[in-house]
């Protein structure tokens, strides 16, 4: 009888979809199937499995270890009991197509968007995210970096950190991001954002900022990709990407969570100056938009 491994990932389409960019090609084809079928994998012996993917059987049991589990066995159980859960069919919303109607944009959007927070939240590691908090708590100056997509992120995780009185600046830009990360100190943090995890303006100042001994931290899709391999501490987000949805939907919203609970851990952990620094904030907002000057204009 199959036993689960309690060290094997917990939502095993989610693990898929992570890792499938850095799979060699036998392994993406492999890959692929869960994807479109885990019921048929999970129902499927081995040499059925074989036959169907066009690869070997250790083909098949290195591409189950490299997915988190101890082999194809373990990796059937693990799909198995998703689809017990119906979560497959939530797992992979149909893709959207040039002649979709607006009904159907809609509820593959919100059933995508929703599904990268479900899948996000499943794999993020509680001990990994301390670590993140516990360093970006402590920071002396954090560097976030991030383009396109992801700068947006940068952006706003930089906002938020700011609001609670940390020293936080965003760099879409890589010279001005290679400038503040040839400056950092061994008690800074330089947090990278990249979803594929090998865009190149994000990891050069990572390589920079780590050689200066700041503290790295990667949030990206890929955990094997190479921002992963510079960094301190990974946390891993979960959005898929297709053709009519680039980086910029549910990729973006599976980061954004991610910052989210840095930022409430953070000002968790420093509630007392968080909680004085987010009213002072707040009152200097607020006292601008109720300011009558602002409203007129000069003459």
């Amino acid at each position: 009888m199959n036993v689960p491994d309690e060290s094997a990932p917990a939502n095993p389409v989610a693990t898929v979809r992570a890792v499938l960019p850095s799979l060699t090609p036998a392994a993406q084809a492999i890959a692929r199937l869960i994807l479109d079928d885990p019921g048929m994998v999970a129902r499927s012996t081995i040499t059925e499995f074989s036959a169907a993917s066009g690869t070997s059987e250790a083909t098949i049991v290195r591409t189950a270890r490299a997915l988190g589990f101890a082999g194809y066995s373990q990796l059937r159980f693990a799909l198995a009991a998703a689809v017990a859960r119906h979560e497959p069919e939530r797992l992979i919303p149909g893709d959207l197509g040039p002649d979709d109607p607006l009904t159907d944009v809609i509820a593959k959007v919100a059933r995508a968007e929703s599904q990268a927070l479900a899948d996000t939240a499943a794999q993020l590691d509680p001990i990994r995210l301390g670590a993140v908090v516990g360093a970006v708590a402590g920071a002396r100056r954090v560097d976030v970096y991030g383009v396109g997509a992801s700068g947006l992120v940068a952006a706003d995780m930089a906002q938020k950190l700011m609001r609670i009185g940390l020293s936080a600046h965003a760099f879409a830009d890589a010279h001005l991001a290679l400038t503040s990360a040839a400056l950092a100190r061994p008690e800074d943090v330089a947090v990278a954002m990249s979803c594929t995890g090998e865009t190149p303006d994000v990891l050069a100042p990572v390589r920079v900022a780590r050689k200066a001994g700041a503290t790295t931290v990667a949030i990206t899709n890929n955990p094997r990709s190479t921002l992963a391999e510079l960094a301190d501490h990974v946390l891993v987000s979960a959005g898929r990407e297709t053709a009519f949805r680039p980086g910029a939907l549910a990729s973006r919203i599976s980061q954004l969570l991610i910052v989210d609970c840095i930022f409430v851990g953070i000002a968790q952990r420093t509630f007392e100056t968080s909680d004085a620094a987010l009213r002072a904030t707040r009152e200097a907002i607020e006292g601008f938009r109720a300011d009558p000057r602002r409203r007129s204009r000069p003459s």
